[in-house]
Order: structure tokens, then C-alpha cells, then sequence
């Protein structure tokens, strides 16, 4: 398999604060990454390299054989999916749901005077129905519960049939029914030979879907842990990553951390 995504030696300063220090990591094309860590520990920023929205301080990003600096964004991003809470505040509220998904074929945020063929039509259809959105589809964005929106926004990235898809904590704020309902559709998705290599940013061990191969943890900014999810994702590691003692379980493929008392 080849990498997708390669950081080398990566530091990311802001402020002469360390954001990123000295972080090394290489994403497969057939895998699935979780990334685990507190609040200020990187992941935002890390994303940010990923998808070229913004450049290290020392180090080498790589996406897609290609390198940050030396290659034309516009056209990498075409070949990037990507998901978060802030690319949603973007999207018109008036804007229907088809429309949303549609859009990204042009990369653009809000249906203008976009001609589209009947196979981006067509393929439209299809990812709102396999993200369970087509009862949907000519409903305004602005209406849709918190779970409606994290799925619509996920068919979106997934619109254009990336090489690699990052998403950013795309079950945060989510209700109990609504967050179950979406780590069961990412679950089949990230098991599908078909889908993309992908990495998915959370706080929390409950919401790593089945399906998902690979763990990074980082901690102000430095990588505590990576490897595969089974033999990283530990007591000690966790203890390392948060600063708690923490219990583990894992049934059927999903996880639960306690703090010890």
C-alpha cells in the first residue's frame, strides 16, 4: 500500500508557542486513523496540514504524493474530503440538503449559476441515500437536526469520491441516538474495501466506530502513541495522553474508558 499522507519531523509554531513538535506519522491508502487526544494537543492543526489549509514550521507534510509548497492547493484539495463543524457554518441555510452534496463537485459553497451533467445528478442521489438523506434532499440545510447536519456534511466530502477523507469530530454535540446512528453508518463505511483512507479526530474512546484500524494520540503537540488501534489503544497510553488513570473496555469492536478513582 502507498501512503496517503506523510508528516515528517513536523513542528507547527504560532506565537512562538509550540503547536505541533516533532511529529512523525504516515497514513496508508487502506487505512482507517483515529486521532485521540485533549483539548490543545494538535488535532485541529494537525487536520490543517492534512488538508493544506495551512503550513508547518519545519518539517515535510506530504498528501497524496504530493508536497505542501510545492504544489497547487486548489487542485489537491479536488482530491481531499473533509468534514468539521466550521466548513457547516459556511454552508447558506437556505441551501437544500441535494444542493449541499452537489455542490462539491465545483468545491463551491451555495448553488450559484453551476452547470452540473446528469452523472453528478445521479451520483448526487446516491451518496444522500447511502448517508439515509434522500427523504431529505429538498429540505433546507437551516432545518436539519445537529445529526442531519453531520451526515449531509459527510456526503458532501465523500461527493467528489476522495483519495483520502478527514473529518473532525463528526460526532460532537451529537445526542445519544443521533451519535450511535452515525458511528454505525462510518462503521460500514470505513469497512467498505471501496472507501477511502481515512482519519477522524475525537476526545473520546466511545466514539472510535468498528471498522476504524489505527490509533494516534497526541499530547501538547507530540505523539504519545501510533500504531494499530488494538495494541495502542491502552490503559498506559491513555494515562500518558490525559493525565488519568483510566479503566479500558472493549465490546463488539467499541470502546469505554472510566477514570479509576
Amino acid at each position: 500500500m502507498v501512503n496517503v499522507l506523510r508528516l515528517s519531523d513536523v513542528s507547527y509554531v504560532r506565537d512562538r508557542r509550540p503547536i505541533l513538535d516533532g511529529v512523525d506519522w504516515a497514513v496508508e491508502s487502506d487505512q482507517r486513523w483515529v486521532v485521540l487526544g485533549p483539548n490543545g494537543a494538535g488535532k485541529t492543526t494537525l487536520l490543517k496540514l492534512a488538508t493544506a489549509n495551512d503550513y508547518p514550521t519545519r518539517g515535510t507534510v506530504e498528501v497524496l504524493d504530493e508536497t505542501l509548497g510545492r504544489v497547487d492547493i486548489f487542485e489537491l484539495r479536488n482530491r481531499l474530503g473533509f468534514a468539521s463543524s466550521a466548513t457547516a457554518r459556511r454552508i447558506p441555510n437556505d441551501e437544500t440538503v441535494r444542493n449541499l452534496v452537489l455542490t462539491a463537485a465545483y468545491s463551491v459553497e451555495g448553488r450559484w449559476n453551476e452547470e452540473y451533467d446528469d452523472y453528478d445528478l445521479r451520483r448526487t442521489d446516491r451518496v444522500l441515500a447511502e448517508w439515509d438523506l434522500l427523504a431529505l434532499a429538498d429540505n433546507a440545510f437551516g432545518t436539519l437536526s445537529d445529526g442531519e447536519r453531520k451526515r449531509a456534511m459527510i456526503a458532501r466530502s465523500v461527493m467528489t469520491d476522495p483519495e483520502l477523507l478527514l473529518l473532525d469530530e463528526p460526532s460532537a454535540s451529537l445526542d445519544l441516538g443521533a451519535r450511535e446512528r452515525l458511528l454505525q453508518m462510518l462503521s460500514g463505511f470505513a469497512q467498505s474495501p471501496s472507501s477511502p483512507a481515512m482519519v477522524m479526530v475525537t476526545h473520546h474512546v466511545e466514539e472510535i466506530p468498528p471498522g476504524f484500524t489505527h490509533l494516534l494520540m497526541l499530547r501538547d503537540g507530540r505523539v504519545q502513541a501510533a500504531g494499530p488501534l488494538a495494541e495502542t489503544l491502552t490503559e498506559q497510553n491513555l494515562e500518558a495522553t490525559f493525565g488519568l488513570p483510566f479503566e479500558l473496555s472493549v465490546r463488539d469492536g467499541r470502546y469505554a474508558a472510566i477514570a479509576r478513582p
